[in-house]
């Protein structure tokens, strides 16, 4: 057996590890943590400082009982998790589990993993910190306790199943309250006037009003005083100016820039970065600091020196702005800015070269640019006309890298061109003047890396919280992330022209959205409810400050059960009143819009199991009660009786095909056409309560022919086993899975025999380090086929 034994958290790092320590380590995975609080409410004493009760879960008993007897063979432990709170719980955790002793265990730490920097930790070994273990335990303990205690009240209060946590509640919190400033924004129209002149050599002059008009009027008086008027160059001014490149990335600015230059998500864009690290292409991917070492901008500087020239190197150390940062060590970037590229796969790539860019940007020279501005004189009136224009005279670091931000239409901000040549007193011939009507506009959604950035900016959450509080907020319902249609809306434009001026009213689409997060009714109306009987646990500031906490809980200055304790008792005391006093009727569950105008009966809308519904008629009437769902984009709390009313014009009957009813309505995933028990998507081309029977039917052929493209096999011994042609090439389907046909086997020439073969041998994808083993997943499937196939014959 290996002399040392190490421990890190996931096989990939293992893996990256292995490589650089000789023949007398060997590498395990405890597949992350191996202790978790146990279920239910016994797991934490309250009575006796709230101390918790761990357990090893069942998945990882087996994986336990390995690294215990590999540990009792190695002469030395090492516990190599990551540099944060979580990484050290997992240290302390292994070593609780695996009943290591101190004379032979050493904890190590990197945050890089290349050979110098594990070679440098194996030599700089240190114990586990326990401070850091307190703070990941009074997260852990806090949020147990939040979650256990109210969702039993939402489950009373409003409908069963549902759950609370503390920072995701702020998160939905967030949207809410963005939703409702949207929808009480009161949009105002203005108009912007620009003017286009022409130049010799058939060059143009683009330039506008500085200020807008609030009314047509005033738009058209101001082209009025155009009508007969000159217009001059009266001043030209050239400012020189510069660009100075932002901060290597931490894991918010990196989740952000992502989103816009990638299109990824949070939660992908922090697998990404764990494959990178893992790897050893770049630092650790969870931290708050925006610092480089020395060695890292040497590394850089050598690197822009060899690769641009050395006008280009500018060293910097950019300091942290937030207050709250804790774990700083490094910002993100490449282990070695060598490597300009990586070998991996597409997104592997596309991230390491936008982390790549970014950090050897923020060791650049700025850019020089030069500013110019013209200023036009009218006249006829005193308002002024101006033009401006840059041209970069030294790219510096713009010749790597262009920061985006969240109001880019393209996800890029690059110079305005330059002007063309122009002196004081040159008269301009007008081509027009355009004032066209503008409107203003509501403070945008969240994206998902805009919400990060606000969770930051209020100090709620740190660096390894974000994600998965974005991605829980989602799974739960509490927020739907989506694009959304616009609407049209009509616009005035006026054209002073030729001596004339014109008016005439254009259309243009507004309100489109493209994956932004959008608040369910159940979020809306658990966030309302928390708000008016928990107000503390969704406070942006009392979250903020219970951060503060576990940063001071981290550095020793208070210990974690005094926390913990002085949150739980005023909290608990209010769990118990709002059981008591708070009744279901004052949640909001259920609204009444008022009476039907045709049969009298009382119209609702509710909230269900599956989300928002409209109702027509009460339980206990004589006739059963009638029900729609609410369609994308309408909310409880908005909709009028007569958004209800036409709720229930569907399902339609449309006509019939085949001697069989053809329906249109609108599900779970949109508008569809329902025949023969079949469904076709209608997509955005069609509206349900228009759509008529000869589309519809055309519809419901096209869809024949795609699927009958997609089959290439069926077999008569079981109609449930399929060859499908999917769009990553063929493969066989089987009882709602499916399953890989190995590269040299033609998908036509499989036999049934040879299908239940491949599904037999294919092993389970695997959920956690607990194993099924490959001789009882292959008799299961094997059971499994059999009967399905005794019965097809049957």
């Amino acid at each position: 057996m290996s002399k040392n034994l190490v421990i890190v958290e996931s096989p990939a790092k293992a893996k990256t590890i292995e490589k650089y320590l000789g023949k007398d380590y060997l590498v395990k995975s405890s597949y992350g943590h191996v202790r978790d609080l146990s279920k239910g409410d016994k797991a934490i004493d309250k009575v006796n400082g709230f101390k918790p009760e761990y357990i090893v879960p069942s998945d990882k008993k087996q994986l336990v009982s390995e690294l215990k007897k590999l540990s009792k063979d190695a002469e030395v432990v090492w516990l190599a998790t990551d540099d944060d709170r979580e990484g050290e719980a997992i240290s302390w955790h292994l070593k609780e589990a695996l009943n290591l002793k101190d004379d032979h265990t050493k904890r190590i730490v990197f945050r890089e993993i290349t050979k110098n920097a594990i070679l440098k930790a194996i030599e700089n070994p240190r114990g586990i910190d326990i401070d850091l273990v307190n703070a990941q335990q009074a997260r852990r303990i806090l949020d147990r306790l939040v979650g256990f205690e109210l969702s039993p009240v939402l489950w009373k209060k409003i409908r069963t199943g549902l759950s609370a946590g503390r920072v995701q509640s702020v998160a939905v919190r967030l949207v809410v309250e963005r939703e409702r400033e949207i929808d009480s924004f009161k949009v105002t129209p203005n108009y912007k006037v620009s003017a286009i002149f022409d130049l010799e050599g058939g060059k143009k002059l683009t330039a506008d009003l500085p200020q807008r008009y609030k009314t047509e009027a005033e738009a058209q008086a101001f082209l009025e005083r155009c009508l007969t008027a000159e217009f001059s160059i009266e001043n030209l001014v050239k400012k020189p100016a510069k660009k100075s490149p932002t901060a290597p990335f931490t894991t918010s600015t990196l989740q952000q820039e992502a989103s816009r230059k990638l299109g990824f998500s949070v939660v992908q864009t922090m697998r990404v970065a764990q494959n990178l690290y893992e790897a050893g292409h770049i630092t650790y991917m969870r931290t708050d600091s925006v610092n480089l070492s020395e060695e890292a901008q040497k590394g850089a500087s050598q690197e822009i020196h060899n690769f641009y020239g050395p006008e280009f190197v500018h060293n910097r150390q950019f300091k942290t702005k937030s207050s709250g940062a804790q774990e700083a060590h490094e910002a993100i970037r490449p282990t070695n800015f060598a490597h300009h590229e990586i070998s991996g796969d597409r997104n592997d790539n596309r991230l390491y070269d936008l982390i790549w860019k970014r950090a050897i940007a923020s060791q650049m020279a700025d850019a020089k640019l030069e500013k110019t501005t013209a200023t036009i004189g009218i006249s006829t009136t005193s308002e002024k006309l101006t033009a401006s224009g840059e041209v970069v005279k030294f790219e510096g670091f713009l010749k790597v890298y262009i920061e985006s931000t969240d109001d880019d239409d393209n996800g890029n901000e690059t110079p305005s061109g330059m002007l063309p040549p122009l002196d004081i007193g040159q008269k301009l011939d007008l081509n027009h003047i355009k004032a066209t009507e503008r409107f203003t506009r509501p403070p945008a959604r969240f994206t998902e890396a805009s919400l990060v950035k606000k969770l930051e900016e209020n100090g709620i959450g740190r660096p390894s919280t974000y994600a998965p509080t974005i991605s829980t907020i989602q799974k739960r319902g509490y927020v739907i992330k989506e694009p959304r249609d616009g609407v049209e809306r009509k616009y005035q434009e006026l054209k002073l022209e030729k001596g004339k001026i014109t008016s005439q009213t254009l259309t243009e689409i507004t309100g489109a959205e493209k994956n932004k997060l959008f608040p369910t009714d159940t979020g809306i109306i658990v966030n309302d409810f928390l708000v008016n009987h928990f107000n503390d646990v969704v406070d942006y500031s009392f979250t903020a400050q219970v951060e503060e906490q576990f940063d001071s809980i981290a550095s020793g200055k208070i210990g974690w059960n005094n926390m913990i304790e002085d949150f739980y008792g005023d909290f608990h005391k209010n769990v118990e009143n709002t059981e008591e006093n708070v009744a279901r009727s004052e949640i909001g569950t259920t609204r009444k819009l008022g009476v039907h105008p045709e049969n009298g009966k009382d119209v609702f809308v509710k909230l269900g199991k599956y989300g928002p519904y409209a109702q027509i008629g009460n339980a206990d009437d004589e006739e059963k009660p009638l029900y729609a769902s609410l369609r994308k984009g309408q909310y409880m709390e908005k909709l009028s009786m007569e958004e209800a009313l036409e709720l229930f014009k569907l399902p339609r009957q449309v006509g019939t095909f085949e001697d069989k009813v053809v329906v249109a309505a609108i599900g779970r995933f949109g508008p569809y056409i329902r025949h023969d028990g079949k469904f076709v998507s209608l997509g955005k081309e069609y509206d349900p309560l228009t759509v008529d029977e000869e589309t519809a039917i055309a519809l419901i052929k096209a869809k024949r022919e795609a699927d009958a493209k997609k089959i290439i096999k069926l077999f008569d011994e079981n109609p449930d086993l399929k060859v499908l042609n999917g769009r990553w090439g063929p493969y066989i389907s089987f009882e709602k899975k499916n399953f890989k046909i190995p590269k040299d086997e033609v998908a036509e020439d499989l036999t049934y025999e040879r299908c239940i073969e491949i599904i037999e041998t294919t092993p389970d994808k695997k959920k956690t380090a607990g194993k099924k083993t490959a001789k009882s997943t292959k008799a299961t499937k094997t059971t499994k086929t059999k009967k399905s196939t005794k019965s097809a014959k049957k």
